[in-house]
């Protein structure tokens, strides 16, 4: 299989590392850090996003819808983490051009509408209502025969797992904090997830006409394919769950040990003298 190299998503992978790469530079001109871990997880994200949109499997997602999934499971549940933990502070704050900054943050519209998004509540529901909104038939088969529909498809599916994780990664604090509420914040959207995927391997007939008949050539039956789809989805969702249980639980547990040793800091760094009676 061939390499498909659209000069549009060249293009919007070039001008994404770009902005990193100027953001990085502005930030440690003024004397903060930008971890290599932090460099590399926005590398990763990006590798992502060309392994689905430029790699053999761009061209295998016209047949397979397991391989259509693994697109989008790689733009979104997997690319858009990784993006955000390499955007947090101080990056994010030199992203963007000045202007640009500058512009969005006089439109207070937009911000109200952002800050009701970015509440877990309104970033599941969101999540919720764009997952399944395009999983329904018409919309789907729709962004499989326009171009521009399936632009527009996986950008939406990377702007609501951007919402999901906004709360969880708090991208515009320098220290994460670990709040156990978080990793039932991920918990609760990754089940939206597995719900669809649960939906896929239940279903006795395929979901899109759009692969009945193609994936013969790859030794597979749409039903099949169908299921393999909703296998992907429910066991990233579960390695997810599991990765941010872990995470959360030890980021509680370190901030814990680090308020103990802050709060016997004085007592152990007094001098003054007892009285004798």
């Amino acid at each position: 299989m061939s390499i498909t190299l659209d000069p549009g998503v060249l293009a919007f992978l070039g001008v994404g590392v770009a902005l990193y790469v100027r953001a990085v530079r502005v930030a440690r001109g003024r004397g903060l850090e930008v971890s290599r871990f932090q460099q590399a997880a926005f590398c990763g994200g990006v590798a992502l996003w060309a392994v689905a949109l430029i790699s053999p499997l761009d061209k295998l997602a016209e047949d397979l819808l397991s391989a259509h999934m693994a697109q989008h499971l790689l733009l979104a549940e997997l690319g858009a983490p990784l993006i955000l933990v390499g955007l947090r502070a101080p990056v994010i704050f030199f992203f963007l051009p000045a202007p640009a900054l500058k512009a969005l943050a006089r439109r207070r519209a937009l911000r109200r509408v952002m800050a009701k998004l970015t509440t877990p509540l309104g970033a599941i529901a969101t999540y919720a209502l764009v997952l399944y909104g395009w999983h329904f038939a018409p919309a789907f088969e729709a962004a499989l025969h326009h171009p521009l529909v399936h632009a527009l498809q996986h950008q939406s599916f990377f702007a609501i797992s951007i919402l999901v994780w906004i709360p969880a990664l708090e991208p515009t604090r320098r220290r994460l904090r670990g709040e156990l509420w978080k990793a039932g914040h991920i918990f609760g959207a990754r089940m939206v997830g597995m719900f669809l995927g649960a939906a896929f391997i239940a279903m006795r007939a395929p979901a899109y006409d759009w692969y009945v008949g193609r994936t013969a050539e790859h030794g597979l039956r749409p039903l099949e394919d169908q299921q393999i789809a909703g296998g992907m989805m429910m066991s990233l969702d579960l390695i997810i769950i599991l990765a941010a249980v872990a995470f959360f639980f030890w980021r509680s547990a370190q901030d814990h040990d680090l308020a103990e040793a802050e709060a016997s800091a004085p007592a152990y760094g007094s001098t003054s003298p007892r009285r004798i009676a």
